[in-house]
């Protein structure tokens, strides 16, 4: 029997028969007669309406044959299975690369035309899918329509719900045939895979500097147009990656999300995880070529090459002092700003260096861990036992160029040069008495405020000065018949 074909007016497509001609046709009309009576999304052909009851249903009758993965439409099922086949049966006929899925190719064919259709009403942002513009509108709505059923936490894309349930069944589908890492997330994967190729196929147009990942070029485009565009809501800090600012969140929630199978220590980043667990394995990948010295972290390697290079990239903005590493600086910077966010428990004194405190909280404890090697005198801070050592050297490397005097530290030099040139850097808020020597002017200070942070923990006896409660513990000493 001949088959009769009926032609659409409005595309010219043939169709087989008479009643599918009504059902093309709702494409162009954008009609939808057919309505689920549970959400009431309509839909323009019957069928479509059925597999989205499945959706409702949680049916998924359509099953893999390789890894028994399970699926709610036909198509979705034919579409899986190219994960396992390698299968690209889709070809642009422009470039010739190849696609398992029609929808892909379809979204490629725009990179070549750079066509971008739909537009965001909102803020003018145009797209090449309508899909892409959908989700879009969700920054602007903050709408989150996927729940994860096991945490509870909310998505705007689906894809990113189906990421999130794989964290909860460890399921990683994604294997690198080279070293044989799993992954979760194909474009994890896909950027993993580059590191064996060393393929770097993203380039700036302004630079030409080329990434292996997408999202690494969109951050290093940043730079030139400096542009940060994901603000924190508690302090308004700004960021030019959105993980950037997930990890700046969690200073404000203190969240720690990432923890040590071993001694179950938790971490704000992954990356910290991943450098503390070296501290596990005493694993030191990272060598100097220069002295050959080993370093768990590559961030140690680089900085430990400014010894040898003498070089300091951080400056202050202020006074154009020079800094090897960022963490200098900043603490340097708190010497401007007299900040001081360290405080100690005991007697409430504040400090702009974390070390600090802790050398302090010795003076409470009268700890002294640091013990000399030749006569055993012990110490509360290493630096006091470097000094010390060099009595027993006698070594004295610095020299005055005034009155070749000779001194074992450059600090002692530095101070005894304003000997010479009547200098008196640091002065006093309140009386405007001026000193050669900064803890000089500290142990002045006290004067007017009547502090005594030393205290006796023998008798209980407070003091200015080290040196009062030095002296004093000898009353302690003197045996009394």
């Amino acid at each position: 029997m001949d088959m009769k074909f009926f032609t659409s007016e409005d595309s010219g497509k043939a169709i087989s028969e008479k009643n599918n001609v009504s059902v093309h046709l709702c494409a162009h009309t954008i009609e939808k007669p057919f309505s689920c009576s549970i959400c009431n999304k309509h839909f323009s052909q019957k069928r479509y309406l059925m597999n989205h009851y499945r959706i409702h249903a949680n049916e998924k009758s359509f099953s893999c044959d390789i890894c028994n993965k399970q699926f709610t439409k036909k198509t979705n099922l034919n579409t899986h299975c190219r994960t396992h086949t390698s299968e690209k049966p889709y070809s642009c006929d422009i470039c010739n690369k190849h696609f398992s899925q029609k929808s892909d190719l379809n979204r490629h064919y725009h990179t070549h035309t750079d066509e971008k259709p739909y537009s965001c009403d909102v803020c003018n942002k145009q797209f090449s899918r309508k899909y892409g513009l959908k989700l879009h509108l969700r920054t602007h709505t903050n709408e989150k329509p996927y729940s994860c059923d096991v945490c509870y936490k909310k998505f705007s894309k689906k894809s990113n719900l189906y990421v999130r349930s794989r964290t909860h069944s460890n399921e990683k589908p994604f294997s690198c045939d080279t070293c044989g890492r799993k992954f979760s997330r194909k474009d994890v994967f896909k950027a993993h895979v580059r590191i064996h190729s060393n393929e770097k196929p993203f380039s700036c147009g302004v630079c030409s500097k080329t990434f292996s990942q997408k999202r690494s070029l969109n951050a290093h485009f940043h730079i030139h147009t400096n542009e940060k565009p994901y603000s924190c809501d508690v302090c308004s800090k700004q960021f030019t990656l959105k993980a950037y600012l997930n990890t700046h969140c969690r200073t404000h929630t203190s969240e720690k999300p990432f923890a040590c199978v071993v001694c179950n220590q938790q971490f704000s980043q992954k990356g910290s995880l991943k450098k503390h667990f070296l501290t596990h394995t005493n694993e030191k990948p990272h060598s100097c070529d220069i002295c050959y010295k080993q370093f768990s972290k590559k961030s140690d390697l680089t900085r430990h090459y400014r010894v040898h290079t003498n070089e300091k990239p951080y400056s202050c903005d202020l006074c154009n002092k020079q800094f090897s590493r960022k963490h200098f600086l900043n603490e340097h910077l708190r010497t401007h700003t007299n900040e001081k966010p360290y405080s100690c428990d005991i007697c409430g004194k504040k400090f702009s260096q974390k070390t600090n405190l802790t050398t302090h909280c010795r003076t409470h404890t009268n700890e002294k861990p640091f013990s000399c090697d030749v006569c055993n005198k012990q110490f509360s801070q290493k630096s006091s036992l470097k000094k010390h050592c060099l009595t027993h050297t006698n070594e004295k490397p610095y020299s005055c160029g005034i009155c070749s005097k000779a001194f074992s530290r450059k600090y002692g030099l530095n101070l005894h040069f304003r000997t010479h040139t009547d200098e008196k850097p640091y002065s006093c808020d309140l009386c405007q008495k001026q000193f050669t020597q900064k803890n000089f002017l500290n142990v002045h200070l006290r004067t007017h405020t009547k502090e005594k942070p030393y205290l006796c923990n023998v008798c209980g006896k407070e003091f200015s000065q080290q040196s009062s409660l030095s002296r004093h513990f000898h009353t302690h000493a003197i045996e009394k018949p």
